[in-house]
């Protein structure tokens, strides 16, 4: 499978089967996106997965503080507020998610609760943590998406299906405590991932993206000609 392909078939996938991903896999997988580009080769991500039993308590954790009420305490800045064409797009991927989740805009309770499920990791059999020194600020949260999204592709080669989460870095306490990290290490985000239920209306969620001509500005200040281009 070609990476267009790959980015073509992979999406936010928040519905999974229950069945875990070979061990073996798992580690030929990880072992692959270790080829990640990062700044000075650096390789600032330390990454945590988590399956079975341990993940099972974990979910049971995490869930039991967001409904506590407790204010989110990220470990880096996951707290800014999107403005502009950003807020519209932000908006424009929840009303994608609700409307597949037939969940009506004034519906709260029904939005809210699917919301939570971000802290069940959407029933997935694994979830991942991505994590890294915090004095590492801006230029290690670069590294680790630059990871992350590496390591997405990979599973989409396999048939592994993945949803990227923010939600994941905004409670780290009980995380840092199951994951046993040092005082040093702080969460970034985290990736629930495994074998997507395809029947599940919530993995018919699709977001578009802008128009290249809006994202991607071609500066071109010299002159060839078409024999000096190389297809």
């Amino acid at each position: 499978m070609s990476v267009t392909a790959m980015l073509e078939k992979r999406y936010s996938t928040r519905a999974y089967l229950g069945t875990p991903i070979l061990q073996e896999l798992l580690e030929t997988i990880f072992e692959k996106a270790q080829r990640a580009p990062s700044n000075c080769n650096v390789q600032p991500w330390q990454t945590y997965v988590v399956s079975g039993k341990k993940k099972d308590a974990l979910k049971d954790d995490l869930i039991a503080v967001v409904m506590s009420g407790t204010a989110p305490n990220p470990d880096f800045n996951w707290l800014s507020k999107y403005e502009g064409i950003h807020r519209d797009r932000q908006f424009g991927s929840a009303n994608a998610l609700y409307s597949s989740l037939d969940i009506a805009r004034e519906d709260k309770r029904g939005r809210q609760l699917a919301m939570i499920r971000n802290w069940s990791f959407f029933d997935a059999p694994h979830v991942a943590f991505f994590t890294m020194d915090k004095y590492l600020d801006i230029m290690g949260a670069v590294d680790l998406g630059i990871y992350a999204q590496t390591l997405s592709l990979i599973l989409t080669e396999h048939g592994i299906s993945s949803c990227m989460q923010g939600a994941l870095g905004q409670f780290p306490d009980p995380v840092k405590k199951a994951l046993n990290l040092p005082e040093q290490r702080g969460i970034l985000f985290g990736m629930s991932f495994g074998y997507a239920d395809e029947n599940a209306p919530v993995n018919s969620t699709r977001t578009g993206r802008e128009d290249v001509a809006n994202a991607v500005s071609f500066l071109i200040s010299y002159s060839y000609s078409q024999a000096d281009y190389r297809i």
